[in-house]
Parts: structure tokens; C-alpha cells; sequence
């Protein structure tokens, strides 16, 4: 039995090399509706500092260009149909045209039907320069209506965002690169990027690597690691972008221009509500607690806040430096807790029509375990909901949505999954 907490919320993230039992492959056309325990309202702990709930945000209360109203995800039952098994999927967008494109993390990106599971014409393939394995490859991938943006570690492993034209039938042109960052080390390499509803380009990094911040990136303005970046992909001059002049740092005095939050430890997929635009990231926790953060597009996206690593991690300080100043995230979890896990894979917020009960939900789960959760308004701030559901294949790495909003989940090891009603 599903049991749902009100509970502040937290962030997520993806390491391969954590997860080492992962289920085996289900066949395509079945379904699971496994079940995982059933948590409890005390199990997702909260410090007592945070045990009073931040206010529910006005900009998430409802949606605004729909007539469905919120759902309630305790009352949603779900199940996953394996439509297709493919070679390491690791992130979708909609093309221009109204399809699916999906990314493989050896570096091709294919067309991809979520109705059929059918996979078509490679669109892109990238595969002579990068190499995929640990939290290394194609890492994602975003489109607008002339674009294809991607994000991956070349042969050296270090970070680039490249950018592609589109022709009117939708083939990506030439290659030009955006941006290359080196990396120290050879994981936290992020991997979220998202087209915003501002039309400026967002990309997220992790602090570089090795454990606890060596470096001190996380606090450190003066590195694009450890941030969101928010870039104008417009060539400026000699610069192959160029940088909004709203950025927090734009004028380069007291930080990288480029920069738009600060303080992330590895942040592993973040999305935009297309109904309210508030923003929804996931940064992966260190060896404790995972955490959600929620930045609202009323109040610009989180322009300029810091979200505390490595000070903190979750709303527990790690490092014992300064606590002042931080954005709290709205739901941590810890590891070993119920409903525990060990990466919090970050996921989208539910604006299809097949699961009314998940409308204005904000979906997410964990690597390691391939739970699925919700997260809701409610009276006291938000909800946790176990939805009683193991992704099939474990080693949830992605969500993707059709243009009508419904849901794809993606596993490490292969298969794409659609979330269904159980009585569908």
C-alpha cells in the first residue's frame, strides 16, 4: 500500500559504478508493476530545522495553460511497458517536427517512436569522439525549432557542448562548437542541458570529481564546475556564444559570466515545467543524502543562488563551512533510509493526459534502486509518493515525454520503457 509523507524536498544524480545489482532485461511488450516496500511517513528524514514545510510556491499550485487540474499521485496506479531495448539510451528530446529523438550514450542519436518502440534514420552520430563508460559518453541532448545541442566527454574526458544547425528537413549541419571545460577527474561530469523558456541555453556541471569537492568548485564562481551555466548560443564576436546580460556574473567582475547557479555537486537532470516554468533540478548527493531542488520561474530560475555544496550536503552541513545563504532544496533522502537508494536520477513534471492522477507531479527516482517517486502540492508544502514501481531493467538513467507529454523512462542497460495507467 502506497503510503505518501509531506515532506521538504531534494536533488539527483547518476554513477553507474554504484549500482552493481542491477535486475535482469524484461522483454519487450510485457509489463511490471513490481513492487518495492512501502515507506512511511518518517522515513524520508528531515533535519528538525525543516520540519515545517516552505510554503507551496503560487507558481506551482495550478496550471496555467490547462484545463486538467493537480492530481493526487496517491491515488495513481501505474505500470511500465518495455517498448523497445536499444544500446545504453541515455536522454530524449522532441524534434521540431513533433517526434522523438533519442541519445545513446555511445554517441549516436536516432529517431525514435514512442508509440511503436520502432527506432529509425540516425540523426547524428558522434560516436568518433567520445567513448562511453562510468559517467562518460553522449550525456544528453536539446533541441529547438533550428538546433540540436549535445553534451558529452571527448577522448580525453573532458566536458563539450556542441551546437548543430538544422536544415529544413530537420539533418543536423556542420559541427561548431559551443564550449569545452576540462575535467580533473573522471566522474561528476553533470550531463543535464535544457533549452529555458527564455530561449538561452542551459547546461549543467558537476564539481570535477573525486569526492567531497577537492578542489572546492562548488563554492568557487571563478569555475564553470560546479554550476549551471546559462549561455546565449549566438556567436559574440570571437566568442562562440554569447552571455545574457541578466546573468548573476555577467559583467566578469566576481565570477564566470557564464554562470547562473552555483554550489551543485553533480547535477543530474533538471527540466522546465512547460505549464509554470519553474525549473526542477537533481544533484546527486555524496555518500548520505540525495536531494530535489526547485527554482520558480517567477522568481527567475534561481539567477544567482547557491545551493550550498560543499558546505552542505542536503540540508546537513558537510564541509563545516558557512550555512548562511543556500537555497534549501524541497526533499532530500537518505541512503540508507527507507526509501533510500544511492543516485537521485532526476525527472520532469507530468503534464500528460493518460494519468490524470500524476498531472502536476514532478516524477524522479533513484539509479540504484529504479524506484519511482512523485512529489505534489499539498496543504503543507509538498508530498512524497512511493509509486509501488521498479523502472524495468534498474539503472534508472532518464525520463523523456512525447509532444503529448506522456513518459518514457530510460535504463543504462537498454530498455525504454513507457509509464502507463495499470488499466490501460
Amino acid at each position: 500500500m502506497r503510503s505518501t509523507a509531506a515532506v521538504a524536498i531534494a536533488a539527483l544524480g547518476l554513477v553507474a559504478a554504484a549500482c552493481s545489482d542491477v535486475p535482469s532485461s524484461t522483454p519487450a511488450g510485457t509489463t511490471t508493476t513490481a513492487t518495492v516496500p512501502s515507506t512511511t511517513a518518517d522515513t524520508a528524514t528531515v533535519p528538525d530545522a525543516a520540519t515545517t514545510l516552505p510554503p507551496l510556491p503560487e507558481s506551482s499550485t495550478a496550471p496555467a495553460t490547462t484545463s486538467l487540474p493537480p492530481g493526487d499521485p496517491s491515488q495513481a496506479s501505474v505500470t511500465a511497458t518495455v517498448i523497445a531495448t536499444l544500446d545504453e539510451p541515455i536522454a530524449t528530446a522532441i524534434a521540431p517536427d513533433g517526434g522523438v529523438w533519442l541519445a545513446q550514450r555511445d554517441g549516436r542519436v536516432v529517431e525514435f517512436d514512442p508509440t511503436t518502440g520502432e527506432s529509425g534514420a540516425t540523426i547524428l552520430d558522434i560516436s568518433s569522439l567520445t567513448t562511453a563508460g562510468g559517467e562518460r559518453g553522449l550525456l544528453s541532448i536539446a533541441v529547438d525549432a533550428d538546433h540540436l545541442y549535445v553534451d558529452y566527454t571527448d577522448q580525453s574526458g573532458n566536458s563539450n557542448i556542441d551546437v548543430y544547425a538544422l536544415d529544413p528537413d530537420g539533418t543536423p549541419g556542420e559541427r561548431r562548437p559551443l564550449l569545452q571545460l576540462d575535467q580533473p577527474f573522471a566522474n561528476h561530469n553533470g550531463g543535464g542541458m535544457a533549452v529555458g523558456p527564455d530561449g538561452m541555453l542551459y547546461v549543467g556541471f558537476g564539481d570535477g570529481g573525486s569526492g567531497g569537492d577537492p578542489l572546492g568548485s562548488g563554492q568557487d564562481p571563478t569555475s564553470l564546475l560546479g554550476s549551471v551555466i546559462r549561455i546565449d548560443p549566438t556567436p559574440d564576436g570571437d566568442s562562440a556564444y554569447s552571455i545574457p546580460p541578466d546573468n548573476p556574473f555577467a559583467d566578469g567582475a566576481e565570477g564566470r559570466p557564464e554562470i547562473f547557479i552555483t554550489g551543485l555537486r553533480n547535477p543530474w537532470r533538471f527540466a522546465f515545467d512547460p505549464v509554470t516554468d519553474d525549473l526542477w533540478l537533481a544533484d546527486v548527493g555524496q555518500d548520505r543524502f540525495e536531494e530535489v531542488d526547485l527554482m520558480l520561474g517567477s522568481d527567475g530560475w534561481g539567477r544567482g543562488e547557491n545551493l550550498g555544496w560543499n558546505d552542505r550536503e542536503g540540508f546537513h552541513d558537510f564541509a563545516g563551512g558557512d550555512s548562511e545563504g543556500f537555497i534549501e532544496p524541497v526533499f532530500e533522502y537518505p541512503h540508507d533510509g527507507n526509501p533510500g537508494g544511492c543516485s537521485v536520477t532526476g525527472g520532469l513534471v507530468y503534464r500528460g493526459g493518460q494519468i490524470p492522477e500524476l498531472h502536476g507531479a514532478y516524477l524522479f527516482g533513484d539509479f540504484c534502486t529504479a524506484r519511482l517517486w512523485a512529489l505534489s502540492a499539498s496543504d503543507d508544502g509538498f508530498a512524497f509518493t512511493d509509486l509501488d514501481l521498479e523502472v524495468p531493467g534498474g539503472a534508472l538513467t532518464s525520463f523523456g515525454v512525447d509532444s503529448n507529454g506522456e513518459v518514457m523512462l530510460l535504463s543504462l542497460t537498454g530498455q525504454i520503457s513507457r509509464l502507463e495507467p495499470t488499466d490501460s
